[in-house]
């Protein structure tokens, strides 16, 4: 099984992805962001957002009503129905869902974000929280019956609301019930930069001890993903491949090898 998440960057090319899927054989289950669609539209709409940086150096987007609002039209709606529909036009039965969908990934509400204010530690609370398990029985049944699950934010926490989550994150807990057998993570980079300025320090391949490594010296939005890594690893250690997904056939280079290969 292939475990396929698409970052949610203006630049990746969900054409080539589409080709490349369609010319694969075996099940896939695709996981997507939409960021760059969530700020245009709050851009446009005038909803401000907010970032912060918790305590532990990670960073995400205060998950506001408003937010969350803006989150429901870029992810569940414009991003999603248009990789289903790319996907659709070369004949792969793609069916997008939220995780609220059936309670399709379950989650917990944070209790709050520990963020640093000057010598003060603030606790900033939103509507956002971690994945603890999926409706495997859900996936399984779609994906018996020959359906590609396209699936994004929000998911469901314990009282049935909308929350945020990481996609990363999700990945990895879909991972820990499905057992893929490769997990693709397309972004905007050529794969995992030693220096991120310089897209020519790729580093070609890493060991599980690597990632923990880099996760401790990384910052911003690469930390969050390493630590997803390290969770794949953990629960059931598989093939993950960071690559490029602006390329003309972005799957396909990534399966061949180009970019970060952590086994």
């Amino acid at each position: 099984m292939l475990l396929l998440k698409i970052g949610g960057g203006a630049g990746i090319n969900i054409e080539g992805i589409a080709d490349d899927l369609a010319g694969t054989t075996g099940p896939a289950v695709i996981v997507h962001g939409a960021n760059a669609w969530r700020d245009d539209l709050a851009d446009r709409l005038g909803i401000a957002r907010e970032v912060v940086t918790s305590v532990r150096g990670y960073d995400s987007v205060l998950a506001t009503e408003s937010t969350m609002d803006v989150m429901l039209m870029a992810y569940a709606g414009l991003r999603n129905k248009r990789i289903v529909e790319a996907l659709q036009r070369r004949k792969v039965a793609a069916l997008g869902l939220t995780g609220l969908d059936g309670r399709l990934i379950q989650g917990k509400r944070n209790p709050g974000i520990q963020v640093r204010q000057g010598e003060k530690i603030l606790l900033r609370r939103d509507l956002s929280g971690k994945p603890q398990g999926i409706n495997g029985a859900l996936v399984k049944l779609l994906l018996e019956n020959g359906y590609t699950p396209v699936l994004t934010v929000p998911i469901c926490d314990e009282q049935g609301i909308a929350i945020s989550a990481d996609n990363d994150d999700i990945t990895a807990v879909l991972h820990r019930e499905l057992h893929a057998s490769t997990v693709v993570s397309l972004l905007e980079a050529p794969g995992f930069l030693a220096d991120p300025a310089d897209p020519g320090s790729v580093i070609p391949a890493m060991s599980r001890s690597d990632v923990k490594q880099w996760e401790e010296r990384s910052t911003g939005r690469i930390k969050r993903k390493l630590h997803a890594i390290n969770r794949i690893m953990e629960e059931y250690p598989t093939r993950v491949i960071l690559a490029d997904g602006r390329t003309a056939h972005p799957l396909a280079d990534a399966l061949a090898g180009r970019g970060t290969t952590i086994a």
